[in-house]
């Protein structure tokens, strides 16, 4: 078997997922394509090496729909013998995305790979591909919850006060604010620009500087409504009858922003890379997925992490830093309290509750925001990890070199 590595990795800044952001009269198409070129462009790569583009993304309809891979691929000026290929597995399509290149070039079937993601929330909505969550047969064998529901659960089930949500909310406004203010996402953050070669957006554009736990605290609730007008919090006390009510704690403040980004990373084999001048950032020590209970769907991060952790005989003290998406605050606040983890390695640069979560590119942003940090702070090892819609997991760990 050979070893995965990564030799660069770029992402779009995140525009806000409305039709004010910044980004929205920019087509998904746009945005992938800007990435592909740009993770090429970086590494003087002739794109006839390529073998293969990964793209993650979750609502594959219209703009989005059509194998959006491949038609980026030659938007982007790739070869037109460099194929393409779409994959959604929800919130955890981007890292899905390295997940099957990673497995490609280390069975020896390819040797350089460009995978990714992309999600333009503003222009192609959330929920508008339909699916199978509200088929009736589906719901009889497992009833299933929207994840705000889940995350509310989850926050009942392990005691997380309000409070303490708002919290951890506000650490990531303040984490982001403090990164983009010193430069850290410049790295690998590629500006948008327009037809014209004007610059549209340079910075994830959603982080409220200003924002403060009082702000906070005064938001309503996002998902009790739900819950009540459409019986699922009764569903949901059926599959955990040993609480009493949900708490719906989660906000819009204290969930992850809805966005529109693209990232890209450049993977392949030691022997590859060699070749053609490329000197790897890191190798990909493990990656995987599991799949959890289904209503409760948000607590994946923790089993598929300790999946990784007996495959590699490795112990979480041996991991530096970690990044854990922040789809809804209560996940990665379990995170911590199942893995007795400090603060100060987790989420080092704020997450998804103050940049956002394009949901198709998170886990592709997230490996390179990972990376990133690992060498400016001088540390080897990390770990990456999203939840997943569904109850699934989704988990890789870096190791510099």
């Amino acid at each position: 078997m050979k070893e995965a590595y990564i030799f660069d990795s770029v992402r779009t800044p995140r525009g806000k997922g409305r039709e004010s952001g910044s980004l929205h009269t920019t087509s998904p198409m746009a945005l992938f394509s800007g990435v592909l070129t740009a993770v090429a462009d970086r590494s003087n790569l002739n794109s006839k090496e390529i073998e293969d583009v990964i793209c993650g993304c979750v609502t594959q309809v219209g703009e989005q729909g059509g194998c959006i891979a491949r038609f980026a691929a030659l938007k982007a000026g790739y070869d037109e013998k460099v194929p393409g290929v779409t994959v959604n597995r929800f919130c955890g399509s981007g890292l899905e995305a390295i997940r099957v290149a990673a497995m490609s070039i280390s069975s020896g079937a390819q040797d350089l790979v460009v995978a990714g993601g992309v999600e333009s929330m503003s222009r192609v909505k959330m929920g508008s591909d339909g699916g199978a969550l509200w088929d009736a047969s589906f719901q009889c064998a497992h009833p299933m919850v929207p994840q705000g529901i889940s995350a509310d659960l989850l926050a009942t089930l392990y005691g997380f006060s309000r409070n303490e949500l708002d919290e951890f909310a506000f650490n990531s406004h303040q984490r982001a604010f403090s990164a983009q203010q010193n430069g850290y996402f410049k790295k690998s953050i590629v500006p948008v620009k327009d037809i014209n070669g004007d610059t549209l957006l340079d910075h994830d554009e959603n982080i409220r500087a200003d924002t403060t736990i009082a702000k906070l605290s005064g938001l309503n609730s996002a998902f009790s409504m739900l819950g009540t007008a459409f019986a699922l919090d009764a569903m949901t006390k059926n599959r955990y009858p040993e609480i009493e009510a949900i708490n719906h704690f989660h906000t819009a403040g204290n969930s992850s922003a809805i966005v529109d980004g693209a990232a890209a990373v450049l993977l392949g084999d030691k022997a590859k890379g060699k070749a053609l001048g490329l000197t790897p950032r890191a190798k990909i020590k493990w990656i995987g997925v599991i799949a959890s209970e289904p209503v409760a769907m948000l607590k994946g991060p923790v089993p598929v992490t300790r999946l990784a952790l007996q495959k590699t005989g490795m112990k979480i003290s041996d991991i530096d830093l970690f990044e854990v998406n922040e789809a809804f605050a209560a996940v990665p606040l379990l995170y911590m309290q199942e893995f007795n983890l400090s603060p100060d390695k987790i989420n080092v640069h704020g997450g998804a509750i103050a940049m956002g979560h394009p949901l198709g590119a998170t886990g592709s942003i997230l490996t390179g925001t990972l990376l990133d940090a690992l060498e400016q702070k001088n540390l080897n090892t990390g770990l990456v990890t999203l939840c997943i819609g569904g109850g699934m997991g989704i988990c890789a760990i870096l190791e510099r070199v």
